[in-house]
């Protein structure tokens, strides 16, 4: 997602970078509360940032910016591959303010990604993704801009793009339960949606195409990842994998 933020005069502009989702502006912070949320968004590794984001979390339980620094650790799990603590500090987020659809798309997706086929409780969690996929989206249209020097226009490709998060958690869901044509459906809605669609949506969609059946349409769109300039090597080669994998059930047809 891009992020497009200008200096708010708080360094907790980095944090609000990562994580759009407030419904109002918050007050700025107290100089104490202010050097916390410097010493999160400063951190260099994971161990440092969670570190940093318990203290806040403990020093000040009730502040405005809690869900910012608690989705800073989370992001931070997430990049280093850790679902299960970065589902967990999501949750947290979520608590620290319900309406932070931003916590609500991740926990879909995160969720999704996690499931198992054969987990005695998979349908609970599908429902319980898919819930927080349908309700963060439903959050996205009336959602206050979190920077008032973020331009409406911006803020507008901005909510297309969480909106696009939205449909591609509910397209891994469908996966996980293998409805394909859903999953398909879903990942065309967020190429669709997106102002900026990623390589990897892309991706997700030839592949739902292939094990729909449709290794025709699953080919057209995995040749458009790989006409694309500048995609990561790592993307073209899982792009050329799945490509291969539609042209065999095309040629096993």
């Amino acid at each position: 997602m891009k992020k497009a933020f200008t200096p708010m005069a708080l360094t907790v502009a980095l944090l609000a970078m990562e994580t759009l989702t407030l419904t109002a502006q918050p007050k700025p912070p107290a100089p104490d509360e202010l050097k916390a949320l410097q010493e999160i968004s400063n951190s260099k590794t994971v161990d440092a940032r969670v570190a940093a984001v318990d203290s806040f979390a403990k020093s000040f339980p009730k502040s405005e910016y809690l869900n910012f620094a608690l989705t800073a650790a989370a992001d931070a799990y997430e990049a280093s591959g850790n679902s299960t603590k970065a589902i967990l500090y999501y949750q947290r987020a979520l608590e620290a303010n319900p309406k932070d659809y931003n916590a609500m798309l991740m926990l879909a997706a995160e969720t999704a990604r996690t499931t198992r086929e054969f987990d005695l409780d998979k349908e609970e969690k599908l429902a319980k993704a898919e819930k927080y996929a349908n309700d963060g989206m439903a959050l996205i249209p009336s959602a206050t801009k979190p920077n008032p020097q973020v331009t409406d226009a911006q803020w507008e490709s901005l909510k297309k793009d969480d909106t696009a998060r939205g449909h591609e958690a509910l397209g891994l869901i469908a996966v996980a339960r293998k409805k394909y044509d859903v999953a398909a459906s879903e990942y065309k809605t967020a190429t669709e949606t997106a102002v900026d669609p990623q390589p990897a949506t892309y991706i997700r969609l030839g592949g739902a195409y292939t094990d729909a059946g449709k290794p025709d349409q699953a080919i057209a769109t995995l040749d458009k990842v790989l006409a694309m300039p500048n995609v990561p090597d790592q993307f073209k080669k899982v792009a050329q994998a799945e490509k291969a994998r539609a042209e065999k059930a095309k040629a096993a047809k």
